[in-house]
């Protein structure tokens, strides 16, 4: 009989304890599997949702609940849609409230100027020679800051820098999966950071607008709101991200032994520089009109009253420049590498971006039907009150209610995909709610949309989740969502203490989060 040596005895100790520890994690991804499977489509929860508000209605009022407006002391009571005339106003009301729900239009003119930067070519160049042209020390950061930016364009990222992400790495002989994880990160875990507006803003903007005026009717918005904190965040996030991939990431999977063969990379064609070269005039042009119109003390762009930017028709209209700028430079850049020929490609193009929401659309008309009978109800307001006085009898300061709403948004984020379709529901309690304790609506956004993006990358139920597996299998073939997960755990921890962290120092520091956009209400005014 041969004799164990002692050495084994900790490795198998330690080879035990891996595999408790992936018996509990696989544990705990199937419970996230089978509870978020379980969940209904999102348009199915608002439409279940709505009626629930219908049925609630009814019952507050049966039971004469009250609250006193913390503002104007005006006692707030429940409005019952379980009557004749709840009925005959949701019949009236049901195409007004979808053509007037505020996220519908805005998402739809800046995904037509998107559409057309996307259809000509000009994303997929710009983000090509954004990669290509890095030095070799700065790849992996190039690469995660270019998910980053990608936002801007909606979810191109997925499809076009992720799977290119993984081309690159294994051209320049480092693990594909890395790649992959990088590119992946960016465009995902760092979904809401930018320098740019994308179409977020606008989409989440005008869901958090319809909640903040269940408290005040005459609140706005900016979709710009948030964007000095998220320009900043984009430095923090690819850096977070380059130092996980090197870190964490690249020693974990070690060098790649899979079967795949290095593709060449493909530099960009002549016509595609001239491409470039066209819609960067263009943009230069463009700009040029903007401040044109901002600069002068007297300029068309500011405000007609007070000759302000703040409130001028540049910062109300800022989708109308997002579809301006996006088609401008898409169009300028199809004329000079020839892949808009006609008018008739731009209107294509412009086409093909609306073939995409026709989910989005059934989305909507339920959660603005939604949205709009906990306005009519009352019960927002009354839930609010409640919440709040709730928040004040706890005595948390403001640091430790941020830290805790990323947190709830974060969980969240693992049952349901959707960023759109969980604001929606959140927004109409925690915006009102957090109003009532000193919160700007700008502020519980910001604080959402950083506890909804670390997850997504760990999360079976974002839309894109197979199709990254998909990738993934191509260099692995036995990936599968334990691997995706494994791999991007690590992203979602930093990433969440990294924000988190930046997110309390600006609080901390009584930075504005956007043009306009105090932190706590009162500010500014």
């Amino acid at each position: 009989m041969s004799e164990k040596n002692p050495q084994d005895q900790p490795e198998n100790a330690k080879n035990n304890g891996n595999k408790s520890e992936s018996k509990l994690i696989a544990r705990f991804l199937g419970i996230v599997e089978k509870v978020g499977n379980a969940l209904p489509h999102p348009a199915t929860l608002f439409a279940l949702f709505a009626v629930g508000v219908i049925i609630l209605s009814g019952i507050a009022a049966l039971f004469n609940l009250e609250v006193t407006h913390p503002g104007t002391g005006e006692k707030i009571t429940p409005v019952s849609l379980l009557t004749v005339a709840g009925l005959h106003r949701i019949i009236t009301s049901m195409v007004t409230n979808f053509t007037g729900f505020a996220p519908l239009g805005v998402v739809l003119v800046a995904l037509l100027g998107i559409g057309i930067a996307e259809s000509s070519g000009l994303i997929g160049s710009v983000l090509r020679l954004l990669v290509i042209s890095a030095p070799r020390g700065l790849l992996t950061f190039v690469i995660v800051f270019s998910g980053v930016l990608s936002n801007a364009a909606s979810e191109v990222g997925y499809v076009l820098l992720v799977p290119l992400g993984a081309i690159i790495f294994l051209a320049v002989g480092r693990h594909p999966i890395a790649g992959l994880a990088a590119a992946f990160a960016g465009v995902s875990g760092g979904y809401s950071a930018n320098l740019v507006l994308g179409t977020v803003d606008p989409l989440l903007s005008g869901l958090t607008q319809e909640a903040a005026q269940i408290i005040d009717p005459n609140y706005l918005v900016n979709p710009a709101c948030n964007w000095y904190f998220m320009f900043v965040s984009t430095f923090f996030i690819a850096a977070a991200g380059t130092w996980v991939t090197e870190k964490i990431v690249i020693p974990r999977l070690g060098p790649y032994q899979g079967e795949a063969k290095p593709e060449e990379l493909r530099q960009l064609t002549a016509e595609e520089k001239r491409g470039l070269r066209f819609a960067l005039v263009a943009g230069i042009l463009l700009v040029a009109l903007v401040l044109w119109g901002l600069i002068p003390s007297g300029g068309f762009l500011r405000s007609a009253e007070d000759g302000s930017i703040l409130h001028s028709p540049f910062m109300n209209g800022i989708v109308t420049f997002i579809f301006l700028g996006a088609a401008v430079t898409g169009i300028a850049y199809g004329v000079g590498a020839r892949t808009l020929r006609s008018d008739s490609d731009v209107m294509k193009g412009m086409g093909k971006a609306m073939e995409t929401l026709g989910i989005y659309l059934v989305l909507c008309f339920f959660a603005a039907q939604f949205v709009a009978y906990f306005k009519w109800t009352n019960l927002g307001m009354i839930i609010a009150v409640e919440g709040a006085v709730m928040l004040k009898a706890l005595g948390l300061g403001p640091i430790p209610l941020i830290m805790s709403f990323i947190l709830l948004s974060a969980a969240i984020n693992m049952f349901m995909g959707s960023a759109s379709a969980k604001w929606a529901i959140l927004a109409p309690v925690f915006v009102p709610m957090l109003m009532l304790v000193g919160f700007s609506p700008e502020l519980t956004q910001v604080s959402y949309r950083v506890g909804d993006s670390v997850t997504n990358v760990i999360s079976p139920m974002m839309s894109y989740f197979a199709l990254i597996i998909a990738f993934m299998e191509r260099y692995q073939k036995n990936a599968g969502i334990g691997t995706l997960i494994a791999t991007m755990l690590p992203y979602t921890i930093v990433f969440l203490i990294v924000w988190t962290i930046l997110l309390v120092a600006w609080v901390a520091l009584d930075i504005p989060l956007g043009p306009g956009a105090a932190l706590f209400l009162g500010e500014g005014e």
